[in-house]
């Protein structure tokens, strides 16, 4: 089953309607017990669902990667999922799923494929201290507000690259970002995102960048930071701009994505002139359309530290 089948049209119902597709699997018995939990990752980043393929091993590879398959004439990394968070895949590893994010292409090893399910954001709560640790971005509840809903886990792929490949991503320098960002005094950037190692990639190049910033881990979260400094501001005779400089959002997180974010800043008279750009690890052309949809100044892919400061400094002088 390929990603493809995603048409335009669905993907623009989903961003306008704060909704997701999120592909549920699971990797074998969870750490600590004998059920076989369930996993989540949005589809939007999935290309291909194939059984697994002839993987030939990688002298001194991470212990998380099984070794490399050709798919379609292209070479990839195969992650072992399963490994990676802890669990035991008593029926093996059957499925390949090829996935395309943050600028790469890999495929992880799962045990089963579940379900394919279409969801609120709402329903997706952030995840604190749960298995899988800081590889879980949030929890999904399957069946909305029913009293006991299925739950699954929402795999943090970001951090699973950050993990399997650490040379990869390492550390913001200075360097990385070149000249400082200018602010209007006492302004400050807002940023939002669910990914812990996004996070701290994202204020080590804001701090390289010499800026004062807000960090929110959902969109959520983000607006009500900005509704309560735009209400301070107009009570102040301010515009909520000469606090809030610009919005650094993702688009996947809980409970709010980026996309309706980015609406409620452009539909909000106080805040409708803030810069916003999007830093996502979802990528594409048709992800670039809703985002121009959207309202949004900017939108590029994760992580390129040096990319995202120039785009910042662009979008601070609109």
């Amino acid at each position: 089953m390929a990603a493809e089948h995603f048409s335009v049209d669905e993907r623009t119902s989903l961003t306008r309607s704060n909704n997701l597709e999120l592909l549920l699997f699971r990797l074998g018995c969870a750490p600590g017990g004998g059920e076989h939990e369930l996993y989540g990752i949005n589809v939007f980043k999935i290309r291909e669902i194939m059984s697994m393929p002839r993987v030939t091993p990688i002298a001194a590879s991470s212990p998380y990667v099984l070794g490399a398959a050709e798919i379609r004439g292209q070479t990839i990394p195969v992650i072992d999922l399963p490994v990676l968070m802890g669990c035991n895949p008593v029926r093996g590893r059957n499925i390949l799923l090829v996935a395309e994010f943050a600028r790469s292409i890999q495929g992880f090893a799962v045990e089963e494929v579940d379900d394919i399910v279409r969801l609120d954001w709402g329903h997706v709560l952030s995840a604190e201290n749960v298995a899988g640790g800081d590889r879980v971005t949030s929890i999904a509840r399957i069946d909305g507000n029913r009293e006991s809903p299925r739950l699954a886990l929402v795999v943090d792929v970001e951090q699973v690259l950050r993990d399997v490949f650490p040379d990869l991503h390492r550390n913001v320098e200075p360097e990385d970002v070149g000249a400082p960002a200018v602010l209007p005094a006492g302004a400050r950037i807002l940023a939002a995102d669910d990914s812990a190692f996004a996070r701290k990639h994202i204020e080590q190049g804001l701090g390289a960048m010499g800026v004062e910033y807000i960090m929110a881990k959902t969109g959520l979260e983000a607006w009500n930071v900005l509704d309560r400094i735009a209400h301070e501001a107009e009570a102040a005779g301010q515009r909520a701009r000469e606090r809030i400089a610009l919005v650094l959002t993702d688009l996947e997180m809980p409970e709010m994505d980026g996309f309706m974010l980015t609406r409620r800043i452009r539909g909000d008279a106080r805040t409708h002139d803030i810069p916003v750009v999007i830093h996502s690890s979802l990528t594409g052309a048709a992800n670039e359309a809703h985002v121009r949809n959207a309202g949004a100044t900017s939108y590029l892919s994760k992580f390129a530290p040096g990319e995202l400061a120039e785009t910042i400094r662009r979008a601070l002088a609109s």
